[in-house]
């Protein structure tokens, strides 16, 4: 079937990129240099009105965050001076990645929103391609905003889909057929998570014929709106059968807009109760929403754990990831969409910013610029680090993605993403590190000591996604002098763990519900001798062996299970709050 004429153009351009790959970097990284001649930074190492790819590489240096953090704190601060950037900064994107244990501020300017939508306008033609007939329904898809914060300086600082659910481009987006969702844009842009999920799971419900996909940004979140399901349908049925919305949803522009939708429908009310009244919820989403040809979520990197769950609510439905984004830039597609999640493959459009590809090889941490590889000059089956260079002032920057080069689309090369770098778990948006993991252990271990002489001899985690929403199980093998420490302390031992993580954990946990309490599981004494016995047999070196801190691997999670002796929950939630300064 032939493309439609915008479809024809958007496409003849993916095409047209792949094919000039390095010419349009070059291009790109021209524009960005000359753009930003007279800033700060690039003034600092002498690129001031300097275009040449050659002269960039030579003089500026890779940085990570922590590098380019008193720059940043500088223009949050209320510094308007050119610094990073000849554009004014017109907002912070908060990264879910970390630093210091709260989210980074990643700066941004104004005309990034058109190139970020211009990303999204080439996932139309893409899906156009494979799944015909999208533009004879709606999508069903849960999407949310975050409370936003502003800096001292009075920027705001929001992650990078809340900037764009509630920019101009978003709220008053010309219609396209192909992209009609079943929520109003009302219920996406409430910050209260439950009256903007009841709102958007009731219009998703009372529109369920015309329901051709369903989907979230995350798999995460759509097993959360399933497990809403799971809790309110009684409530939800009864409003459908009324044609009433529930007076838990207090938000008057919300209430205005579904009551455009609802009618009184004793019929779907009946069907609803019928389908959640069953206690199998195998294929669940197919049989509420019978017309759905796929579901649009992320399932690459951490979220493939939830691959098993979304099978079992999708009744075998496809596993869509269409794109690949982070709050420092957006960079490419999926250009084969329906296949298997664990086939997916991402195409960096060479006109989203200049990309560059650090070699990941543990055994040679001293990589330096020098060592950096632009985007056509990646080899077949090698791992890099992505290395970005954007319009909004970032130079040379470590994502700290690591990818694999599984291929080539014409001249541009199409990566698998293998891990984010150093994360060790991962429920939603949170990413936590070993040394954030072994901080917040460290504070167990000190009301332990304390108060009843008992010392963590080893400990290891892992991140439990058969619960919804998913926790943090964290293994404790304990040396006591007084007998077993009391279940209030443990207790208080998993809240001090909380307490110790980035301020992206506390919000899943108090603000979003994402996250689920997190567990300490006491293990029987000697475990950890069994576990480094098992990693011999299996070949590893009795001089090398280290604990893993997390683990995922079935078999050493089933000798961990069979020998926990005691279960502890977080009873309380840790510490959050928007308007804490974070900067």
């Amino acid at each position: 079937m032939g493309a439609s004429g915008r479809d024809s153009e958007l496409l003849q351009f993916i095409e047209d990129a792949t094919k000039n790959a390095d010419q349009m970097q070059r291009r790109v990284l021209a524009e960005i240099l000359s753009q930003n001649a007279h800033t700060e930074y690039l003034q600092r190492y002498g690129l001031a009105g300097c275009t040449y790819r050659e002269s960039f590489k030579k003089k500026v240096p890779m940085v990570t965050y922590d590098d380019i953090k008193p720059e940043i704190l500088r223009i949050a601060n209320g510094d308007r001076s050119p610094i990073l950037s000849s554009h004014p900064v017109s907002e912070f994107l908060t990264s879910s990645g970390t630093s210091a244990g709260e989210r980074k501020l990643m700066p941004t300017i104004q005309q990034e929103l058109d190139r970020r939508q211009f990303l999204y306008d080439l996932l139309i033609p893409v899906m156009n391609k494979f799944v015909p007939g999208l533009d004879k329904g709606k999508g069903l898809y849960f999407l949310f905003v975050k409370t936003d914060t502003k800096t001292p300086g009075g920027l705001p600082a929001r992650p990078v889909l809340t900037s764009y659910y509630k920019s101009e481009i978003f709220k008053h987006r010309k219609f396209n057929p192909y992209l009609v969702y079943t929520s109003p844009t009302e219920a996406i842009l409430c910050s209260d998570s439950f009256q903007s999920m009841y709102s958007q799971m009731l219009c998703g419900l009372v529109q369920q014929e015309q329901v051709l996909r369903v989907g979230a940004v995350f798999a995460s979140g759509l097993l959360r709106a399933i497990r809403f399901l799971q809790v309110h349908w009684q409530e939800l049925a009864d409003d459908i059968e009324r044609g009433t919305m529930s007076s838990r949803v207090t938000e008057p522009s919300i209430r205005a807009a579904v009551a455009k939708l609802l009618r009184p429908n004793p019929t779907l009310a009946r069907f609803v109760r019928e389908k959640c009244s069953d206690p199998n919820w195998e294929g669940i989403i197919t049989k509420i929403w019978p017309n759905t040809k796929y579901l649009d979520v992320i399932v690459t990197g951490a979220m493939a754990q939830y691959i098993p769950t979304l099978n079992h609510y999708g009744g075998g439905l496809p596993l869509v990831c269409t794109m690949y984004a982070s709050s420092e830039c957006y960079f490419g597609l999926n250009l084969n969409p329906m296949c298997k999640p664990s086939e997916v493959t991402y195409t960096i459009m060479p006109n989203m910013g200049y990309f560059e590809f650090l070699p990941h090889d543990p055994n040679r941490p001293e990589l330096s610029h020098a060592d950096l590889v632009d985007l056509a000059d990646v080899e077949l089956g090698k791992e890099y680090e992505l290395v970005i260079t954007t319009y909004a002032g970032l130079y040379r920057y470590r994502v700290g993605d690591i990818l694999r080069v599984s291929g080539f689309h014409n001249a541009a090369p199409q990566f698998k993403f293998i891990r984010r770098k150093n994360v060790v778990l991962s429920i939603d948006s949170d990413k936590t590190d070993e040394a954030e993991l072994q901080k917040a252990v460290e504070a167990a271990s000190n009301r332990l000591i304390k108060d009843y002489g008992t010392r963590i001899v080893e400990y290891t985690s892992y991140a439990d996604t058969k619960t919804i929403p998913g926790h943090y199980v964290v293994f404790f093998e304990l040396a006591s002098e007084s007998g077993p420490v009391p279940e209030g302390v443990m207790e208080q031992c998993c809240l001090d763990m909380e307490e110790e993580f980035n301020s992206v954990y506390r919000q899943g946990r108090v603000c979003d519900q994402s996250i689920g309490p997190l567990e300490i599981r006491v293990v029987k004494s000697g475990t950890f001798e069994e576990l480094m016995e098992y990693a011999i047999s299996r070949g590893a070196s009795i001089n090398q062996y280290k604990v893993p801190r997390c683990v995922s691997f079935t078999p050493i999670l089933e000798l961990l299970h069979s020998r926990v002796v005691s279960s502890h929950f977080s009873l309380a939630c840790p510490h959050w709050t928007p308007n804490r300064r974070q900067y």
